[in-house]
């Protein structure tokens, strides 16, 4: 089932990452409920969202389409995430919180 519900940006909480076929981690902060991850490049890429040690991203991760955006929900504690695309792309992050 899926739940329609906006999402309010955090404002000055983006970032700018660089998806390569290596996995990399970013810190992200702590306290919000959803994570918006908008693919701005022109191959997919892979995220995963965790705590520290939560591992290295994979295709069998979750996967966003060039020119896609997706909201997840995370948990508040979360501080963590791990990204990577096998043919590289660029993606915007930004911190949210949900109605």
């Amino acid at each position: 089932m899926t739940v329609k519900a906006p999402v309010q940006p955090v404002y000055g909480s983006g970032q700018t990452l660089t998806p390569a076929a290596a996995s990399a981690t970013v810190a992200i902060p702590r306290g919000n409920k959803q994570e918006i991850v908008t693919n701005l490049g022109l191959n997919v890429g892979y995220f995963r969202i965790g705590k520290a040690g939560l591992g290295s991203a994979t295709i069998a991760d979750y996967p966003v389409p060039p020119g896609a955006q997706v909201v997840v929900t995370r948990s508040e504690d979360d501080d963590q995430m791990s990204h990577m695309s096998p043919l590289g792309t660029t993606f915007h992050i930004m911190n949210g919180e949900g109605f």
